[in-house]
Formats: C-alpha cells, structure tokens, sequence
C-alpha cells in the first residue's frame, strides 16, 4: 500500500523513521507493507534516504491513483487544508497530527472524507503520544461524557514544574524551556494557551458530536504567573497547572482554560514536565486518566502511524465519526461556580467587607495579602474584585 507523508518537519520524518524501523510490525498489523512513496515539502534534503522522493506540488500525489494514505504533518490551517481537502476529494484517506486544521475545520473534513467514502483521522492532533481520540470514539461511545480536564500542552506543564521546583521566575523558565527544544522561538500559542485552547476544542466537538469554535472558549496562559504565585502554591501544598476543561452543563458544555491550583488529592497534582494526562469523567465509566507523552517526534509520529494502521484496516470504509457542522453554544462562562486566590493590596477588613468569609494565606510580604475565597460564580467574582480594586494576582483552585 502506497503512502505520501505532506511535511518533512519533526513528525514527518517521524512518520518516515517508524515506517522504515518498524516495518515488519507495521505490515504485519496491516496486513500489507505500507510503502513511502512521496514527501511533500518545499525543501530538498540532499543524502537523506528519502530524497529521492521528494516532491513540490501536491498534485504529484492528488493525481497517483497508486496512493492510498496520506499524511499531514505540515501545521497550520493554510495551505494544510487546501491540500488536505484535495486528497479526501480524491479519494485518499489522511490522517493528521494538525491540531489548528482540526479545530478550525474538522467537521468539514470529516463531512468531505465521509461523502468519499474514505478517512479523517487525527489521533495526534490532542496529546501527542498518548491514545485519547479513539477512546472517545470508540471505546466510550456509550458513555455521555460529563468532563473532560488536561493537561494538553508539555511546554507549559514543563515550565510551571520548573517554577515549582526551583523558584525562578517565569522569563528565566521561558529562555530554559527554548534552550531545550520545548519551548518555540515565538512560545506565544503554548504559554498563552491557544494550544490546549485548540485541543480542548476538538475532544469537546467529539464528545457532544457538534461543531465547538475554540474563540468561544475563554482562555488564559501562564504568562502572568510569577515566583510569588509558586510561593503561596507551596504553602498551601497546592501546585499551579495550566488545564484545559470541558463540563457537561445542562445540554452543552462549559470550557475554559486557564492555569489552576490543584490539590495533592486531584489525578493531575502529579504530572510533571513535558508529560501530558487527560482526566475523563463519563456517567457509566467514572473516571478514567490518560497519561504518557504529549508531544516529541516519536510519540506523536507514533500516534500518526496508529492511524495508518486504523486506515489500512478500513480501507474501503468510513470510519463514522460523529462531529457535524452545526454550532454547539457553550454554556455561560459566567455562571461557572469556583474558588479563587486572590493577591490584594487592600486590608483584612476592606477583604472581608467585599468577599465574606475567607481563607487568608500567609504571605511573609509586607505590602500583600493572599486569600481563598468561598465558591462563588465567576460573574459574582469579577463584581466582587472589581469593587476591591486591588487584586495583583487571581488563579481558580480545583
């Protein structure tokens, strides 16, 4: 079976390099080789053992009948959906670890692939390595999903263990984070969460089987978290996660991504690192966790090539996958009932008269005062903070 991979970055040649070393396996589950037989890329890559099938044009593969699978590994929505949309019109399954193409248009292309009786699949698009989209899909299709809370993004995870753990403050954790490899150049879509903003999109679409636009869901990074923040964390034996969360409310779902203070009692407490988990609460299931690699270019080529494989075995079936075009309306942000720590310059007194009864932390500063509020609407919140005019700093607890 004749393969082309769109995109020779770091999961390109991922793909490349488990196709190549595991071949045997690969064919075995197959039941035929998978055989590379065009890379889509805008460069050359004189001496590498895939030059020789090194393509410019896309059409070189929309028009070789010869090619059955297709992969996109390229990122971004343009020129990815272009050239996505003319392999499924053509009759070509593809699977993608694209998470930007996915959220913005996974519907449409699951409806194009559907209508071709051929495949759309994206394992890798949420979580790199770590299997969470077939389970959705296929393992607790009869289960109504009631939450779904992760840690989806390893940069981030990465650099709030490194405060935790060290004390620095978040520019020394940044510049560490790219001098790794696990932050980018521009680290924007990862420390301001349009990342997991785009990943938790995705899983929510598939749960409720309706389109969800991840502008809707409201979304802070971790860009405003400071060594101060780490230090009241400790003290309250809480660490602060960046989490991507996704609620049953009523007929729709509430979303959010925003940086938490988890207990030592919450599943994702102990994730650390560039380690990615996904937290899944289903009204027959329970819970259930997901954990393992959330990114590099082997987990997460790893995750590609298992939709190969998922293809390979399906090659002449749509895989249904329920995610229809019409817009699901989120729930009201607003009306999201949490706790709150709250940094403030004001008094006890000006605290208590504006919030009630609260939990003050000890925060050996001169000019602060860190406090827990009781669970209140985010709406109620935001009146309350506004009238204190005062707050420095406001992270939610779970």
């Amino acid at each position: 079976m004749k393969v082309a991979i769109m995109g020779y970055g770091t999961i390109g040649s991922g793909v490349a390099e488990i196709l190549e070393v595991n071949r045997d396996v690969v064919a075995k589950r197959c039941g035929e080789p998978l055989e590379l037989k065009y890379v889509l890329d805008l460069r050359d890559f004189e001496g590498d053992p895939i030059a020789d099938k090194i393509v410019h044009d896309y059409k070189t593969i929309v028009e070789d009948p010869e090619v059955a699978i297709v992969v996109e590994t390229m990122g971004g929505v343009e020129p990815a959906y272009t050239f996505v949309k003319a392999m499924l019109e053509a009759g070509k399954h593809v699977t993608t670890s694209n998470k930007a193409l996915v959220a913005d248009k996974g519907a449409e292309l699951i409806e194009i692939a559907r209508n071709h009786k051929v495949n759309f699949l994206f394992e890798a698009s949420v979580g790199g390595g770590i299997p969470i989209i077939r389970p959705l899909t296929s393992c607790l299709t009869g289960d109504v999903i009631e939450e779904i809370t992760g840690i989806v993004n390893g940069t981030t995870n990465y650099m709030m263990s490194k405060m935790t753990k060290e004390g620095l403050e978040f520019d020394d954790v940044l510049k560490d984070a790219q001098a790794k490899g696990y932050a980018e150049k521009d680290p924007t879509a990862d420390i301001e969460g349009h990342d997991a903003c785009r990943k938790i999109a995705i899983l929510t679409s598939l749960v409720c089987g309706r389109q969800v636009d991840y502008e809707d869901i409201p979304t802070e990074g971790i860009s405003h978290i400071t060594a101060t923040d780490i230090k009241y964390a400790n003290k309250m034996g809480r660490a602060i996660k960046l989490l991507a969360t996704s609620k049953k409310v009523g007929d729709s779902y509430v979303a959010r991504v925003a940086p938490f203070l988890l207990s030592p009692e919450h599943p994702l407490y102990n994730v650390h690192d560039v380690f990615n988990a996904i937290f899944v609460h289903g009204n027959m299931l329970g819970d259930g966790m997901f954990y393992g690699s959330g990114a590099g270019k082997l987990p997460t080529a790893s995750a590609v090539v298992g939709d190969m494989v998922a293809i390979a075995k399906h090659i002449d079936k749509n895989i249904y996958l329920e995610w229809e075009k019409e817009k699901l309306v989120l729930a009201d942000p607003n009306e999201q009932v949490n706790r709150f720590f709250v940094r403030s310059a004001a008094s006890e007194a000006e605290i208590e008269n504006i919030f009630g009864q609260v939990e003050f932390v000890e925060s050996g500063l001169d000019d602060e005062i860190g406090f827990v509020t009781e669970a209140m609407k985010e709406s109620d919140y935001a009146t309350k903070a506004a009238a204190l005019g005062e707050v420095r700093q406001m992270i939610r607890l779970v």
